[in-house]
């Protein structure tokens, strides 16, 4: 179950008011308790609404399909399918596929990094407050990505180099490798146009290409991708 402990606060953009629109979510957790209880704390949210729950990662696959979700919010320790390949069932093989939140109990857990590096948009801890789940949620589902920075540097730090090739293969300019780095800090796009002083539309083209150039799901595996190449390094700041 979800408690209010404390602990490295996700980074992400600027709070969001609920949209006309809520965010639809289904909810993959193998443990009935948890499952039925993120689903009626995040239905009780603003803008959220939970359309369904699944009790592996099979079971996660075909809801989704049925379902067509906005977000799934993800456990990756579950039977006949673990998170990790459901993640990558569902980013490969459909159109328009959901944002997918892996949600966990520690922050070190070495399943994390690989659904983040299997196209998951971020990952939350089952110990936050259900509000901030909730804003993991609709901040996914606006493009956004959820990263505890510290955390994921200690993850990719402990893990071999995975990736080292696909960065000076992919031939970044220099600007677009500063904007890289500064996603790796969990900066939002806004944050990042303030920081350079550039515009929000010149700060999207600069992300857009780089995912195109790393091949990357999304921002979250291009810092992913950004860690294990070496152009962030574990425990340095950007």
């Amino acid at each position: 179950m979800i408690s209010s402990g404390t602990g490295e606060p996700a980074a992400t953009s600027p709070a969001t008011s609920p949209a006309d629109t809520p965010v639809t979510l289904l909810i993959a957790d193998d443990d009935e308790v948890t499952r039925s209880g993120l689903r009626t704390l995040l239905a009780a949210q603003p803008g959220i609404a939970v359309v369904g729950e699944a009790a592996d990662g099979v079971e996660a696959v075909e809801q989704a399909r049925l379902l067509r979700p906005d977000v799934v919010l993800m456990d990756v320790r579950m039977p006949r399918c673990n998170g990790i390949e459901a993640t990558r069932q569902l980013l490969a093989e459909q159109a328009g596929p959901p944002k997918v939140v892996v949600i966990t109990t520690f922050e070190n857990d070495g399943y994390v990094t690989a659904a983040l590096s299997a196209g998951a948009s971020g990952f939350v801890l089952k110990r936050r407050p259900v509000r901030e789940i909730a804003e993991a949620v609709r901040v996914v589902a606006a493009g956004e990505a959820i990263l505890f920075p510290a955390a994921l540097r200690r993850m990719v730090s402990a893990r071999p180099l995975g990736s080292a090739e696909a960065l000076p293969s992919a031939a970044l300019t220099g600007r677009e490798e500063e904007v890289l780095r500064l996603v790796a800090t969990g900066l939002s796009n806004p944050e990042i146009a303030e920081s350079l002083t550039v515009s929000l539309e010149t700060v999207k083209t600069h992300v857009g290409n780089v995912l195109t150039k790393l091949g990357a799901q999304n921002r979250t595996h291009a810092v992913v991708i950004a860690y294990e190449s070496g152009l962030v390094v574990p425990g340095v700041a950007c």
